[in-house]
């Protein structure tokens, strides 16, 4: 069991709600609300489930905020994402986020104030300081206004020699802004070489192809950025960057670039990494650097030859997982998330069952308590991981593992050993980020398959459903003019959206189990993701502490 501290963690009664309801928690990943029409795969897909819940009593059905301010981010134009959605889901309460927080350390300087910092700078004098991220402006893991601060803040404060290494984007932004991007960074790097200060892009490749796997769900794609990055060694090479990505881009998208070194008039890589030297990850989302730090800071390691492994200084934006401590270094310190819902349930004896496939099963138990691995309590908690397809796109098996997720919950459920039946499931976010739009709806259908499943077998037993998202993305697959309407290239092809949305999720409740007079409340009219702790443990039959964010449902006496 966690250590309690001084925190009181006997949750008070339900005056109204009984204990002893087995409730499934379903969350369903990337599914948004938005008008219907044939670029919202969740319309087209026919999900006769989730229109049940959408079009039955209105008291049980509403939409919820899932993006910025709501879920810790800095503005509204922020769109959620799985990390910040599940930890405002299982937390209940708003947590400055990610890029909330390293803008705050870069604003007031206090990222060059801090450990991490300090740590990292003992290299400056004779090393290199490497900086290694995804280089977006999408703000899901990095920002580039943010490596452009980290730059000129690190030049400032010592380093002298400076390679970046990029990972290009075309997922949470549009496909073919990497060029835009690398030419910014190209220009800053070149006022500061004016300056005396030796900054060159070193090294690059696809998101999805080069370093930011996660989840250990392929090791080649980190060992082909390490072969790059470490060991100055790649299929390609080039003496300008932005000309490589040009080049590359000519037989694979943003997304997939293959890996390349930047040369110099020797066909030397310029910026390979080596002992003495620095190195920063500069993504402040964690779940793609984790393998990427374990593999720059674990002594033993045996996931693929490292060739050499330098003796670094390495720090991470943030520190990416609390219970690992990985990185042991970082710039600025992550969000102390305490008294999760998942930790109150568990001290006061609810026996917790959380399932999902490889890619999103972080997400239903590191983050949903509040970014802790393992179990508060296993006597009372079992998780199980269905392994994700690998070696191929999600588009080619969009049904994914949804429905091997149904059939886990199902029995989990019809075995009456679990209190909350919890499971992401992950087809709408995963293939709805390919950008195919026909795999997208049938990605959905077999979403909603899955919780129709889960839901026959909480009327079986007599209990509890919740369903709701953690950020929209399936139900807008097309980028569209201030109008609303769908743009189109000068070729006249249809720009596909590949990111998540601003969109609000919805959330229904129902069931056998669901008492007489419970209904969704219309007074919170600004109600998130946040707020849906508070209405799981009410519906467990407690009351939510005094801080989290006020509940869903009110019971109305008949």
């Amino acid at each position: 069991m966690a250590s309690s501290g001084q925190v009181s963690w006997k949750l008070e009664d339900h005056p109204k709600l009984p204990k002893g309801k087995t409730i499934a928690v379903v969350v369903l990943d990337g599914w948004g609300e938005n008008k219907p029409d044939d670029y919202n795969c969740i319309h087209v897909a026919e999900t006769l489930t989730m229109d049940s819940l959408r079009q039955g009593a209105p008291e049980k059905w509403r939409l919820i905020r899932a993006h910025g301010t709501a879920v810790g981010l800095p503005t509204e134009e922020d769109m959620g994402n799985s990390e910040v959605g599940h930890n405002a889901l299982g937390a209940g309460r708003i947590f400055a986020q990610g890029a909330k927080l390293v803008d705050l350390a870069l604003a007031s300087g206090k990222i060059y104030e801090g450990e991490g910092f300090k740590y990292i700078s003992e290299s400056f004098e004779k090393g290199t300081l490497h900086l290694i991220g995804l280089l977006s402006d999408g703000g899901v893991h990095s920002r580039l206004d943010q490596l452009q601060l980290l730059l000129k803040g690190a030049s400032e404060h010592g380093a002298k020699r400076i390679r970046v290494h990029f990972l290009t984007d075309g997922r949470d932004v549009s496909d073919g802004s990497s060029v835009g991007f690398v030419e910014t960074i190209e220009n800053d790097l070149a006022n500061l070489r004016e300056k005396g200060v030796d900054a060159r892009i070193a090294s690059g490749g696809g998101r999805m192809y080069v370093t930011m796997d996660r989840y250990e769900n392929d090791w080649d794609v980190v060992k082909r950025g390490w072969d790059a990055q470490v060991l100055g060694e790649a299929p390609h090479k080039f003496t300008n960057a932005a000309e490589a990505v040009k080049k590359l881009r000519e037989n694979a998208n943003d997304q997939y670039l293959p890996p390349f070194v930047i040369v110099d008039e020797h066909n030397k890589a310029v910026g390979p990494i080596v002992d003495g030297d620095a190195v920063v990850t500069f993504n402040f989302r964690a779940d793609r650097m984790v393998m990427l730090a374990k593999a720059l800071e674990y002594q033993d390691f045996d996931k693929f030859d490292r060739v050499r492994f330098p003796k670094i200084r390495y720090a991470g934006m943030l520190q990416y997982d609390g219970e690992l401590k990985l990185p042991s270094h970082y710039l600025v310190s992550p969000p102390e998330i305490d008294r999760t819902s998942g930790e109150y349930l568990v001290y006061n004896g609810i026996r917790t069952f959380a399932c999902s496939e490889t890619v999103k099963f972080g997400h239903v138990t590191f983050f949903w308590n509040g970014n802790r691995s393992g179990y508060f309590n296993p006597e009372l908690e079992k998780y199980v991981e269905i392994p994700s397809d690998i070696g191929i796109s999600f588009n080619l098996q969009p049904k994914m593992k949804a429905l091997e997720i149904g059939e886990r919950a199902r029995d989990a459920i019809l075995g009456l050993k679990f209190d909350q039946v919890r499971v992401n499931i992950a087809n709408g976010d995963m293939v709805g980020h390919t950008g195919d739009i026909q795999a997208t709806i049938v990605a959905c259908r077999a979403a909603d398959e899955a919780v129709k499943m889960i839901l026959d077998a909480i009327e079986q037993v007599g209990g509890i459903y919740v369903v709701t998202a953690d950020h929209g993305n399936a139900e807008d697959m097309v980028k569209r003019d201030k109008c609303g309407q769908p743009l189109y290239d000068k070729n006249g092809q249809l720009q596909i959206l590949t990111s998540h949305t601003c969109h609000p999720v919805p959330i229904a409740i129902g069931g056998p189990g669901l008492a007489p007079g419970v209904r969704l409340r219309n007074d919170v009219p600004d109600g998130g993701l946040a707020n849906v702790a508070a209405t799981i443990m009410n519906l467990h039959g407690f009351v939510a502490p005094n801080d989290y964010e006020p509940t869903l449902i009110q019971v109305v006496d008949n």
